[in-house]
């Protein structure tokens, strides 16, 4: 399976064109028009600073229902407590940056959220559409995550968490706030078993694609920005 080569025309190819792997595409930029068009179509970059930029789109896609969120045991402890402050857009640098800071299984070469990312999604949360939830304990940041809301789904890219709890509960927040406003999923990219436990589940790749089609006509039929987000 070949993987193609971006020019400047916005423009991706088909996603089920993916290799094994789910690597889409190469090249191109990281504008927000390109970036936008890319959500849409649940494709999204992922590099590391001694590549190109990789465009990727994996399936089967785990999502999660924001009324269907799991919340343990442990976790509802720690909201019935108020362990946490949660809040909205409200200090996006800060978090996307404490995001990049953050050691993962696998990521010998260094974090993929590289300087042109955060200039990219920075600018994106400037604009309305890069969103940001922020976790605090003691007037500090202990954990958040951000991500891209377009239509009724909210594309995940990156949480960290400093103290046990902190990121699910910023989640759960999130969830909830998204099923108030009327979004229906979330996309976590990957399947891992920490977005399992928050009530991930596999959607198989006819139904994801069927999912964003079905977001692409919403986008068609509202204003962009019809949706307030906070």
């Amino acid at each position: 399976m070949p993987v193609f080569s971006l020019d400047d025309e916005l423009v991706f190819p088909h996603p089920t064109l993916r290799d094994p792997d789910g690597l889409l595409a190469v090249g191109g930029s990281l504008s927000p028009e390109r970036i936008l068009l890319a959500y849409r179509w649940g494709i999204f970059p992922w590099f590391h600073s001694d590549q190109p930029i990789l465009w990727w789109w994996l399936t089967p896609r785990l999502m999660v229902r924001p009324s269907e969120i799991h919340i343990s045991h442990s976790v509802r402890n720690a909201i019935n407590q108020k362990k946490f402050r949660v809040t909205i857009d409200k200090d996006f640098e800060n978090v996307i940056h404490r995001c990049s800071a953050v050691p993962r299984p696998g990521q010998s070469g260094g974090t993929w959220i590289l300087p042109e990312m955060i200039e990219a999604y920075t600018g994106l949360f400037r604009t309305g559409y890069a969103h940001s939830v922020e976790v605090m304990s003691d007037g500090k940041l202990v954990g958040g995550l951000y991500g891209i809301a377009l239509g009724k789904i909210f594309f995940g890219e990156s949480m960290f968490s400093e103290k046990p709890n902190a990121s699910k509960t910023g989640f759960i927040f999130l969830a909830k706030h998204l099923e108030s406003l009327g979004f229906e999923w979330i996309d976590c990219q990957q399947d891992t078993p920490h977005m399992r436990t928050l009530g991930g589940q596999l959607i198989a790749e006819d139904d994801f694609l069927n999912l964003l089609r079905e977001n692409q006509r919403y986008l068609l039929n509202a204003k962009e920005n019809g949706i307030k987000f906070i």
